[in-house]
């Protein structure tokens, strides 16, 4: 007889359904480990022997249904052999309940992800509690690998090849409701109403969804290879094969299978088990691991409330915007109403994108509140300074200022390249001045480097972290340095591709080398968008600490007032949409010429950690990762150093350093790197 479960619990109601409710022991969500699923298979053992009229499959937790698979098992994982017997496992009881002769029920409150959606896809219905956030979906695919389950299976036969494709190579998720449009889930309630849905469906046994006809024809054999074609063309836009396997392999599952049978469920075993043994997958898993390690390096606490955002620019105007929809409120100073009303205009349009609920946008903008004579700061939990970058004018705002806040008040600074100490003079209380690094666009990098100066306190520290944690961004603490973490690292690696270019390599050679490393962006394009004044003004501040100085072709673009995506002419012009226009006839570029712009990074990334900058290599990785985009599947630059081997990057750092000069020469904290790798 089995032992008394700890994470499942059972019940029979007088019509004979039988609730099935997962409530993960010692946890804040529901996960599949493997001990959850154990348990569910004594569940399912019980189950099959009862009868009742039908199954209901239920959370216990108000976080949601199920996050999916423990990420954290993913590391006993050792061998492409053991992903597919894992895999096989879960999908033998998923099996199991779409095996089961009584109508079965997810109910769904909250998300489901991953594996906890495949599990409400094995269910015969699912219905689902009307929220506006996305909270369904398979983004298996970020971590390397698809959907392991029977969810490459399930999928398709539910929604049709395109719909079902679209979600699994994409890794979106949708909205309650916009599952029902696609035929995702059965029903859409209010959250009071999802029990009774449930065992309304259990007792009416409508007949289940399936894709309609007109979907199903494209999973035949004659279309799978024209469609598999065009689906892979789409994908190679995005990301190449030996970069990102994944979603090639979801591709070649259904257009091997068509999405039909028990041998495609074998195959999706197999094919998964083999990512998992990819350093693509395990470094993706990695850089998952080290997003959850900086949302947990603060207490979760709600002490803000109240913003004020002096500087109502690109960065200072998003930043507030941010702030209100993330449920704060927030006032916004600047010098004239004339520069606050484009940074509200913008924050409108950005509440009307995200909040969906009725009335919410609204509400948004009425905790957005212009405050030109800073009147309501003496409310203000934090303020954040986002003005020019000139420290003069900082300190004069903070002597300005401070007289005027609550003595808990946080002071913060956006600067991204001033270190603090020049900055807390100005204070009577310096240790409450801390510098929160956002960068652009803040909406959509998760990034923010804390910075804490000589005189920062401790406490003030943390409470940083714990803000920009509260506000949905992943804090990078660091020490206060010329350029501190991030533009440290970036201002090298452009540099040197400015001086690649002056060894007669095009632009666009230049930046194809970049991006065929993995680079999001190449070097040339990002600093036309970081602004070429920008880089400048930062590359001159780092003047003391690189060995690169810049050359004196970005003096002469800053010098025309050519600055890039701003003036729409940098290093490449840009079109009306921003686009850059680039010459098709220039050639690719090859790998050394990649490791010319990568190596100075990782050879200055070595510097931070031996200065003390960052506490160790995973959080300088991290912050790189989330900063700039730093080829995810790489797992970041320390993490490729020690996969290429650091005795190979020192000794291709040598080399070019005979070749180019002095800028290359390794740094000394490879020694101590090399024994702590």
């Amino acid at each position: 007889m089995s032992s008394q479960p700890k994470h499942w619990s059972r019940e029979t109601d007088q019509q004979a359904i039988c609730w099935l409710t997962l409530d993960r022991a010692g946890a804040t969500a529901n996960t599949l480990s493997s001990d959850v699923l154990v348990e569910l298979g004594n569940e399912l053992d019980e189950i099959e022997r009862l009868d009742c009229r039908g199954v209901v499959i239920r959370s216990g937790k108000s976080s949601g249904f199920i996050l999916g698979a423990d990420v954290k098992e993913f590391s006993q994982l050792r061998t492409a052999d053991d992903g597919t017997a894992s895999a096989a496992r879960g999908q033998s009881l998923l099996n199991r309940i779409a095996n089961l002769d009584v109508p079965t029920v997810a109910a769904i409150d909250g998300y489901a992800l991953g594996g906890g959606l495949e599990l409400a896809l094995a269910c015969r219905y699912r219905v689902v509690v009307e929220a506006f956030e996305r909270t369904l979906g398979l983004p298996e695919v970020q971590l390397g690998i698809h959907p392991g389950f029977g969810g490459t299976v399930r999928c398709v036969q539910l929604l049709g090849a395109p719909r079902a494709l679209d979600l699994m190579l994409t890794g979106r998720s949708l909205s309650p409701r916009e599952a029902l449009a696609v035929g995702l889930v059965d029903r859409v309630v209010a959250r009071d109403a999802l029990g009774a849905a449930a065992a309304e469906i259990v007792l009416k046994r409508p007949a289940p969804r399936r894709a309609p006809w007109y979907l199903r024809v494209l999973s035949g054999a004659p279309v799978r290879p024209l469609l598999a074609a065009f689906l892979r063309k789409q994908v190679a836009r995005r990301a190449r094969r030996d970069h990102y396997p994944a979603p090639y392999a979801i591709i070649d599952l259904w257009q091997r299978y068509g999405g039909d049978g028990a041998a495609a469920q074998r195959a999706e075993a197999v094919s998964i088990g083999q990512l998992f043994a990819t350093p693509t997958s395990r470094n993706l898993v990695r850089v998952f691991e080290l997003r959850e390690r900086l949302r947990n390096l603060a207490r979760r606490d709600t002490e803000v409330k109240h913003v004020h955002v002096v500087g109502a620019g690109t960065m200072g105007g998003d930043i507030a915007a941010w702030c209100v929809l993330r449920g704060l409120s927030v006032t916004l100073q600047d010098r004239a109403r004339e520069y606050v009303e484009p940074a509200v205009a913008r924050a409108r349009e950005l509440f009307k994108k995200r909040l969906r609920a009725p009335g919410e946008a609204d509400a948004a903008a009425a905790r957005l509140t212009v405050d030109l004579e800073a009147a309501r700061v003496e409310s203000a939990d934090i303020v954040i300074e986002a003005i020019i970058e000139n420290a003069d004018a900082k300190r004069a705002l903070f002597s300005g200022l401070e007289p005027k806040l609550r003595p808990s008040a946080l002071i913060a600074t956006n600067t991204s390249s001033i270190v603090l100490e020049q900055l807390s003079g100005a204070l009577q209380s310096p240790g409450r001045l801390v510098g929160l690094h956002f960068f652009n666009p803040v909406v959509s990098l998760p990034l923010v480097e804390v910075i804490h100066g000589r005189d920062t306190a401790p406490d003030t520290v943390q409470r940083a972290l714990s803000f920009v944690t509260r506000i949905g961004k992943l804090p990078l603490p660091c020490r206060s340095a010329p350029g501190f973490v991030v533009n440290r690292l970036l201002t090298p690696y452009m540099l040197e591709a400015l001086y690649a270019h002056l060894d007669g390599n095009a632009f666009e050679t230049i930046d194809s080398a970049a991006k065929s490393f993995g680079m999001p962006v190449g070097p040339i394009e990002l600093a036309d968008r970081v602004g070429l004044d920008v880089a400048l003004h930062v590359a001159e501040i780092l003047s003391e600490v690189l060995a690169a100085q810049p050359p004196d072709l970005l003096r002469e673009k800053v010098a025309k007032g050519e600055l890039g995506t701003k003036t729409h002419r940098g290093f490449y012009t840009y079109d009306k949409a921003g686009k850059a226009i680039k010459s098709r006839s220039a050639p690719s570029g090859d790998a050394e010429l990649a490791d010319r712009l990568i190596l100075p990074l990782l050879n200055e990334a070595v510097a931070c950690l031996h200065e003390g900058i960052v506490a160790d290599a995973d959080l300088l990785d991290a912050g790189m990762v989330f900063g700039t985009g730093f080829a995810p599947f790489r797992g970041g630059p320390m993490r490729y150093a020690r996969e290429r081997g650091v005795a190979v990057v020192v000794a291709k750092l040598e080399s070019l350093a005979q070749r180019f000069g002095t800028r290359f020469t390794p740094h000394p904290g490879w020694s101590t790197f090399a024994r702590d790798a």
